[in-house]
């Protein structure tokens, strides 16, 4: 795959972001425990809660880092950013303003699923990370696309409610387009990206046709 920059560049990129946000990486772990709080402690706001934090995850993404970083040695970035965007903008559409997402951990199949797709992305995503060479700063910490798409993958498997398909296109593209670049720059632990993006799919059209029956027999 023909990429518009180096492998040097990329990590210097992350190297960037992370002295300039910083102390704003502990901030956003912070909000992820929040999110997973919530789903295992569940409110009567907690799904509109949780949606706003994706909300917020997303347009992060989207403006501070592609628009405000990632343009620089990635022109396309500019595209990248304006569907992250609009990606939070679903989240905040059917989350926030149509309560169309609820969250709560259940010991089944998907809520295991989306708990391990968590600690992946906030503990083993790092881990890895660190012992494939790339050390902070030189590492997409939580809060940059590839980390915090698998725990928004986690997320959504703990929805309650049948989950709109539409809300996992952007997620699952970019599963595609970001594994497939950063694997080739030698970020292996990315190769999770991809897998993530394909489980949280096929599982959540699994559990939506399973709801939509349970609803026809009521």
């Amino acid at each position: 795959m023909e990429t518009p920059f180096t492998a040097e560049q990329f990590s210097e990129t992350f190297r960037i972001y992370n002295q300039a946000v910083w102390p704003m990486q502990i901030v956003l772990y912070l909000l992820s425990f929040t999110a997973v709080y919530f789903a295992f402690k569940p409110t009567p706001k907690s799904g509109k809660m949780i949606s706003g934090l994706l909300t917020f995850f997303w347009l992060w993404m989207g403006v501070v880092y592609h628009l405000i970083y990632f343009t620089a040695i990635n022109k396309a970035a500019y595209l990248f950013g304006a569907v992250f965007i609009f990606q939070a903008m679903l989240f905040l559409a059917f989350g926030v303003f149509q309560s169309k997402l609820s969250f709560a951990f259940r010991s089944d199949g998907y809520g295991i699923t989306g708990i391990i797709l968590i600690v992946f992305a906030l503990i083993i995503y790092p881990v890895l990370g660190y012992s494939f060479g790339h050390g902070y700063p030189y590492s997409p910490t939580f809060g940059l696309p590839c980390p915090t798409t698998i725990f928004t993958f986690g997320l959504l498997l703990l929805c309650e409610k049948r989950c709109p398909l539409g809300i996992l296109v952007i997620p699952f593209v970019w599963s595609i387009i970001g594994f497939t670049a950063a694997f080739h720059f030698g970020f292996v632990e990315d190769i999770g990206l991809f897998l993530a993006g394909a489980i949280t799919c096929i599982l959540v059209i699994m559990r939506n046709r399973k709801l939509a029956k349970m609803q026809v027999s009521l």
